[in-house]
């Protein structure tokens, strides 16, 4: 049977399709959920994707927390659900306290659109399980608020309990401690500001993206 997958659409989310279509690649049965649904159905994982929810018009993320399906996704969370958020989803996983830290304004406040190279630094996440720790991943980057921040006990925390996931390679953005995607303490939740559904085919330039896909698929499928 193959993993079922909601994609959820905010009011200004713009790479729904891309993901839904990256994970039909991959196998998984994907399809759109949109913010005001209270309830998720039947899902094996959720992603949040990219875009700009609700026009980021407060600050990225900060009223999609507020949608009726985010709470959906914290019970599907807490209930041990993979939950991915991909560059505005990241946003908004840690606008709801899903994830800590925040994303602000990239260092030289200038918008990014380009590819991207990411290390894989742990295992201990949904996305990342059974990757070999060290791998390096080319991944489109496009944002302009991906700059993650946190305080120095976050910081701490989420070195100790190996939850920095992925690592920028010469980093674009001025991340602290070059993050470019961490995980919650169970490691089912998991923020990343590359895009690897748009590295999810050869055709598209690279198909180093699918590597994360599949893994999060295959933790999906580990509960069919």
């Amino acid at each position: 049977m193959a993993a079922r997958v909601g994609v959820v659409v905010f009011p200004g989310t713009n790479c729904e399709h891309d993901v839904v279509a990256a994970l039909g690649r991959l196998g998984a049965d994907a399809h759109l959920l949109w913010h005001g649904d209270e309830e998720l159905g039947p899902l094996d994982a959720v992603v949040l994707p990219g875009g700009f929810a609700h026009g980021d018009y407060l600050r990225p993320g900060a009223i999609a927390r507020f949608s009726p399906v985010m709470g959906a996704v914290a019970r599907f969370a807490a209930d041990g659900g993979p939950v991915v958020g991909i560059c505005n989803g990241f946003q908004v996983l840690t606008e709801a306290g899903l994830l800590p830290g925040a994303l602000q304004k990239n260092e030289h406040l200038r918008f990014l659109c380009a590819p991207a190279t990411v290390e894989v630094v742990s295992q201990r996440s949904v996305l990342t399980a059974g990757v070999e720790v060290g791998t390096q991943l080319s991944i489109p980057i496009n944002h302009f608020d991906g700059n993650y921040v946190c305080d120095e006990e976050t910081l701490e925390r989420l070195r100790a309990e190996d939850r920095i996931v992925l690592r920028y390679v010469g980093n674009p953005n001025g991340s602290l401690d070059d993050i470019a995607g961490i995980a919650n303490e169970a490691g089912n939740v998991v923020g990343l500001m590359p895009h690897p559904e748009r590295a999810s085919d050869p055709l598209l330039g690279s198909a180093d993206g699918a590597v994360l896909l599949r893994a999060l698929l295959e933790r999906a499928r580990a509960a069919l």
